[in-house]
């Protein structure tokens, strides 16, 4: 049995497909499950990672688990699930811990991190760097009329699936890959206005980018409940892309045997989010 916390997000969910897909027993521990819908296979009980009093049941009879990065829930999962048996966990992580300059995401998953280094159990690392579906985030201004207000339109990363993040994590589980941090990326080297260009052919409608101020930006991520200092990392990493090309790793198929999911097939997948007409 392989417990996955934070199975109901994009990685999350499709770690439980995947795990169920090579034929293993999974339980998945959320807050609310009465809340959720999993497939019939999945054991669900009620957990609470800020919560250690909730977890011996969730972890009773573990031995392997994908582990959500919660910053006040990290060390008391740990603590229980010692006791309860655990032998290896695969987390979460982000691949801003390794980067040559510290910047407070990167220094948030790296306390994580060597927390479950210093548990002593066998662990290891999924640091994914950006997700393509933080670009839904688009959806609504492209289904109003097709202008997609943002900045830094030129500013290359190399966005990766969630189904590939998970990928890497469910080998490391199923295989042992105990002592690895992974650092994963997609594909292909591409800006915001190349990913438009991408949703615009997929759905077969004239889009546009509209770059705006620095100071708009901040207001927005500030908007969406981003804080102060990870907005300052976050327009210093994009400030550093513009113009640049970004690094593309062979993780993916390093680690799986299969090439990553390109751009183009994500957005397939979720050409109906972007306003794409039903076949």
């Amino acid at each position: 049995m392989i417990l996955v916390t934070g199975a109901t997000g994009n990685v999350g969910s499709n770690v439980v497909r995947q795990l169920l897909e090579a034929g293993e027993k999974v339980r998945v521990m959320t807050r609310n499950p009465s809340g959720q819908a999993f497939p019939d296979q999945v054991e669900v009980v009620t957990g609470d990672l800020t919560q250690p009093e909730t977890l011996p049941e969730a972890l009773s009879g573990i031995e392997r688990a994908f582990l959500f990065p919660v910053l006040q829930g990290v060390d008391g999962f740990l603590d229980v699930a010692k006791r309860a048996g655990l032998r290896h966990v695969v987390m979460l992580s982000s691949v801003s811990v390794t980067w040559s300059e510290p910047s407070w995401v990167g220094d948030l998953h790296l306390r994580l991190e060597r927390s479950v280094q210093a548990s002593g159990l066998a662990w290891t690392f999924v640091r994914p760097d950006a997700l393509t579906t933080n670009d839904l985030i688009w959806a609504p201004q492209i289904s109003d009329g097709g202008d997609v207000r943002g900045r830094y339109g030129n500013a290359a990363t190399a966005p990766v699936d969630p189904r590939d993040i998970a990928a890497v994590a469910v080998r490391s589980l199923l295989d042992g890959r105990a002592g690895e941090g992974y650092s994963v990326t997609g594909p292909q080297s591409l800006t915001p206005i190349d990913r438009l260009r991408v949703i615009a052919e997929t759905i077969g409608r004239p889009l546009r980018w509209e770059e705006q101020s620095e100071a708009w930006f901040r207001d927005e991520m500030a908007r969406l409940g981003m804080p102060a200092p990870g907005i300052d990392d976050y327009v210093d990493a994009l400030t550093a892309r513009v113009g640049k090309t970004a690094e593309v790793l062979p993780t993916v198929e390093q680690v799986t045997g299969r090439p990553p999911f390109t751009y183009a097939q994500w957005v397939a997948d979720h050409a109906a989010a972007f306003g794409a007409a039903s076949a």
